[in-house]
């Protein structure tokens, strides 16, 4: 081949290649343009919502509640257990999970889009009162629950000592709505609770998981087990309403002698988390 040719046909060949690459990474950047400009039209969007609220709304509203509820719906959008907590419901969250908290006792979730009971805590003033598992609470203190949030409701049913919160609620059964009014009180919980049935069968209770489960089942069981080998246990988890994820892995693990106990896949890899079983001296297959 002529020198030339070759020559145009090296010069012919840069050119695709520079022409490739120039289309390749504009058209990356056109991708990722218009990917921050949908993002910027949505934030414009919300920005303009948040100016005809403050501008025209009947009542003035604050500037960072109008914020907080909108981050609220955003994240409530994505699935059922996802919530955004602001500072204070956070630290009530802390505090549940540490053993006392200040309320009426009881666990409550969202099913089916109405506020429900999963749990009265054992000897707490919701439970003295009578609520039971299973009630729909549709009004707190007058106020229609399907408005409120779930961590709106905590914060409504919740208060001080010595003060009273009145729930009407829709039970299974009943006709027409039920009405309670508790006096708060200061709820300790006592996550782990058991009895010898028989001097060879136990039961015991874990009514959820807070930071000292683990440790507080491992000495109900050393007292059960009194230096000897039960028979059988019964491990009572009804209406747990979960908890700390630590301790439910740590729980699992005291019966469990092998195999994968969770585990959990995020978008990265490095959100990725396995936790497995191990062997123990002490034999409660």
């Amino acid at each position: 081949m002529p020198r030339s040719n070759k020559r145009t046909l090296l010069q012919t060949l840069l050119f695709c290649v520079l022409l490739g690459s120039i289309l390749f990474f504009n058209g990356n950047t056109v991708a990722v343009k218009a990917g921050t400009e949908d993002a910027y039209k949505n934030l414009e969007l919300l920005t303009e919502v948040l100016r005809q609220i403050e501008k025209n709304y009947v009542e003035p509203q604050e500037n960072r509640k109008l914020v907080q509820g909108a981050i609220k719906g955003m994240v409530q959008s994505l699935d059922p257990h996802s919530t955004f907590l602001s500072k204070e419901e956070h630290q009530d969250l802390l505090s549940e999970t540490k053993g006392s908290f200040s309320g009426i006792g009881i666990e409550i979730t969202v099913r089916d889009n109405v506020l429900t009971v999963v749990s009265p805590i054992e000897g707490s003033p919701a439970y003295k009162a009578g609520m039971q598992a299973g009630d729909r609470i549709i009004k707190i203190d007058g106020k229609v629950a399907a408005d409120m949030t779930l961590p709106e409701a905590v914060k409504s049913i919740r208060g001080e000592k010595g003060t009273k919160v009145t729930l009407t609620v829709m039970r299974e059964g009943s006709d027409k709505p039920l009405e309670f009014t508790v006096t708060r009180d200061v709820i300790p919980i006592r996550s782990v609770r058991s009895t010898l049935l028989n001097p060879k069968i136990a039961y015991v209770r874990v009514s959820n998981f807070q930071s000292k489960t683990t440790a507080d089942l491992s000495a109900e069981m050393e007292k059960l087990e009194g230096g000897r080998k039960l028979e059988g246990l019964i491990l009572d988890l009804r209406n747990n309403p979960g908890g700390l994820l630590s301790q439910a892995i740590d729980v699992s693990d005291l019966f469990l002698e092998s195999g994968v106990i969770v585990s959990t896949k995020g978008r990265e890899s490095s959100q990725d988390m396995k936790a497995t079983a191990h062997k123990k001296k002490t034999d409660r297959n």
